[in-house]
């Protein structure tokens, strides 16, 4: 699904560039305005791919707006849906966190990983795989001081 929003983009004090849409919370920045406009379209992706898999409503976009810091107004237009999630079975979520698909089950359980019907199957999220595998702690007892 084609989704489409207007961004302001400004330079702020620091000197990085701002990227906020009109419409939707959040924003984002770039340390060039070709690197905000990509990183708005990076954010703009995710924010979708986000309202999809939770079942979310997605806003109504808005055009025409003026800028309310002096920017620029660029149009951020991505193809996001449940179908570009990145995704995976649960058992390769356990080869790729090293633990048996009975943890895995037990991941999504406890809401440790996110999973989503598509095409009639339950996936796990690449995304949650991904950030478990980051704050993932260490195999063994702890280190005496």
């Amino acid at each position: 699904m084609l989704h489409i929003y207007e961004f302001e983009i400004f330079k702020s004090e620091s000197g990085l560039y701002l990227a906020f849409p009109f419409g939707l919370e959040g924003g984002t920045q770039g340390e060039s305005f070709e690197e905000a406009c990509k990183m708005a379209a990076s954010w703009l992706k995710t924010e979708m791919e986000h309202r999809a898999l939770n079942g979310l409503p997605f806003p109504q976009p808005t055009f025409e707006n003026s800028p309310d810091n002096s920017g620029k107004i660029v149009v951020i237009a991505v193809d996001a849906g449940v179908d570009t999630i990145p995704r995976m079975t649960a058992a390769a979520a356990a080869q790729e966190l090293g633990v048996s698909p009975g943890r895995v089950s037990q991941m999504v359980a406890s809401g440790q990983l996110e999973t989503f019907e598509y095409e009639g199957r339950v996936w796990v999220s690449k995304y949650s795989v991904d950030a478990r595998k980051k704050e993932a702690p260490k195999a063994g007892r702890p280190k005496r001081p």
